[in-house]
C-alpha cells in the first residue's frame, strides 16, 4: 500500500514528476549528457508547473461568471453527491490500481499493436478511473468485480480516446509528434467532422482582419482580456435587468466596486493566458525531442497523448471564439430544456468545460474548417454538453451518493460521454 500511494499521489498524480520522469528516461535513453538529460528534464517540469498555474489564473478570471450565469438558470432538483475529498479517501486503492493496470495495458497495446497513442497527461490520468470507479460503485458492483470493471474501462479510454483524434491533432499542428490526451475527444471528433465537411479552410480565425487603430487586438492577452470584460459587462446588465444581487454572486464587498472587479477579472484571464501558453512552449519544446528515445527504445512509433492547452498556441483566437459561443449556446440550451423534464437532476453552466474542452474543439475546427469550422465546432459543442450532462448525472447517483458535485462542474464531455456508457453497460450485465 505504501508503495501503491507513492506511485499514485506521487509520480502519477503530479503532472510535472510524471512528465519529467518520461522525458528524464527519454534522454537517458538517447545517451545524452548529464547536462542536457537534467536540464531536459527541469526545463518539462518548470514548463508543466508554468502551464498549470497559468490555467489556475485564468480560472479565477473566469469562475464568477459561472455563479452569475446559474443564478439566472432556472431551479431544478440537484443530484445528490459526497464530498470529493470523502469518496478519494474511501475509493482511493480502487482508483489507483485501476490507473497503474489502465496504464500498463495502454502500454502493452502501443508496444504490440498499431494503436500508438500512450496517454500521458498525469491527472486525467487519476480523474478517468475516479470516474469508471464512481460509477461502477453507483451500479451497485464493489471487491474484484470492481476493480476489474474500473481497470478495462480506464485502460478501453487511455487507449481508444487518444487514437481516435490522432488524425484532427495532425491536421492543428501538421504532423504526428503529439495528440490528445483530454476528455473534450468527444467534441473533437464531432466538431471536427463537422467543421471538414461544412466550414471553409481558406478564411482562419487566426487571420481576421483588424482595423489598423485595433491592431492591439492581435495580442491574445489584450483581446481575451476585452472578451471577458465584455462578457461580465453584459451579464451585470442581465442580473441587474433580472432583480439579481450582483454583488453578492460576484463577492464583492465594501472595499471592491463593480469596475474594478470587471476590469481585475479580466486582466487576471489575460495573465493566466499568457503564463499557460509560456508554459506549454517551454514543455513542447522539452517533452517532445525527450520522448524519441522511448519511441525508438521502448515503444516505436509511440505517439504521447498530452493535455489541451498544446493546442491552444496553434489558434488562439479559436479558443476564445469556443468559449464565448459555447457559453452562450449552452446557457440557452439549459434555460430551454429546464421546464421540459429531460434531465432527472438540474444542470448548470460549464465554464470551465466551455473554455478547455470546447476551446480545444474550436481550435480542431478552425485547423479543418476555418473561421465557419470553428463556429459549427462550437454551437454543436454547445449544445452537446449539456445533453451528455444531463443524461450522466443518473450514472454517478447510487446507493452511496458519489460524485455528482464533481461531476457537475467538471463533466458534460468524455467524462460524462463514458460513464454513459459504462453505466449503461454495468446495468444490462448481469455482474
Amino acid at each position: 500500500m505504501v508503495i501503491l500511494d507513492f506511485f499514485i499521489n506521487q509520480v502519477f498524480g503530479v503532472a510535472a514528476i510524471f512528465l519529467a520522469l518520461i522525458a528524464f528516461v527519454g534522454l537517458l535513453l538517447q545517451k545524452k549528457g548529464f547536462s542536457e538529460v537534467m536540464s531536459g528534464t527541469l526545463k518539462t517540469a518548470v514548463g508543466v508547473i508554468i502551464l498549470q498555474q497559468g490555467v489556475g489564473i485564468l480560472i479565477g478570471g473566469i469562475l464568477p461568471l459561472a455563479g452569475a450565469v446559474d443564478a439566472m438558470s432556472p431551479v431544478a432538483t440537484m443530484a445528490p453527491s459526497m464530498d470529493t475529498d470523502v469518496f478519494i479517501g474511501s475509493f482511493g486503492f480502487e482508483i489507483g490500481i485501476a490507473m497503474i493496470f489502465g496504464f500498463l495495458i495502454n502500454l502493452l497495446v502501443a508496444r504490440f499493436t498499431r494503436w500508438k497513442a500512450v496517454f500521458l497527461t498525469g491527472h486525467m490520468l487519476f480523474w478517468f478511473p475516479f470516474v469508471f470507479t464512481a460509477v461502477g460503485i453507483s451500479a451497485g458492483l464493489s471487491g474484484m468485480t470492481l476493480l476489474i470493471v474500473a481497470s478495462l474501462t480506464t485502460a478501453a479510454y487511455y487507449i481508444i480516446a487518444p487514437n481516435l483524434v490522432r488524425p484532427y491533432i495532425k491536421d492543428v499542428i501538421g504532423d504526428d509528434s503529439f495528440t490528445l490526451g483530454h476528455p473534450s475527444t468527444v467534441f473533437v471528433l464531432i466538431g471536427g467532422y463537422l467543421a471538414g465537411k461544412f466550414g471553409d479552410k481558406s478564411k482562419s480565425t487566426e487571420d481576421i482582419n483588424i482595423p489598423k487603430n485595433f491592431q492591439f487586438l492581435r495580442e491574445i492577452a489584450i483581446s481575451g482580456s476585452v472578451i471577458i470584460a465584455i462578457t461580465y459587462t453584459v451579464l451585470t446588465l442581465l442580473l441587474m435587468a433580472t432583480g439579481h444581487d450582483y454583488a453578492a454572486l460576484f463577492g464583492l464587498d465594501a472595499s471592491t466596486g463593480l469596475f474594478n472587479f470587471i476590469f481585475m477579472s479580466s486582466l487576471t484571464f489575460g495573465a493566466g493566458l499568457t503564463v499557460l501558453l509560456f508554459g506549454v512552449r517551454m514543455m513542447i519544446a522539452e517533452i517532445v525531442p525527450a520522448f524519441t528515445g522511448i519511441q525508438e527504445k521502448l515503444i516505436p512509433k509511440a505517439i504521447p497523448a498530452y493535455d489541451c492547452p498544446l493546442l491552444f498556441p496553434y489558434a488562439p483566437n479559436a479558443v476564445l471564439v469556443g468559449f464565448i459561443i459555447s457559453m452562450v449556446v449552452s446557457t440557452a440550451v439549459i434555460v430551454l430544456t429546464s421546464g421540459m423534464g429531460i434531465f432527472r437532476y438540474a444542470v448548470i453552466p460549464m465554464v470551465i468545460g466551455c473554455f478547455f474542452e470546447i476551446g480545444t474543439a474550436s481550435v480542431v475546427g478552425n485547423a479543418r474548417g476555418g473561421r465557419r469550422g470553428a463556429v459549427i465546432a462550437s454551437v454543436v459543442s454547445g449544445i452537446a454538453i449539456v445533453f451528455l450532462m444531463g443524461f450522466s448525472l443518473p450514472f454517478v447517483v447510487g446507493a452511496e451518493a458519489t460524485i455528482a458535485d464533481w461531476l457537475i462542474i467538471f463533466g458534460g464531455q468524455d467524462f460524462s460521454l463514458w460513464a454513459i456508457i459504462q453505466g449503461s453497460i454495468l446495468r444490462v450485465l448481469p455482474l
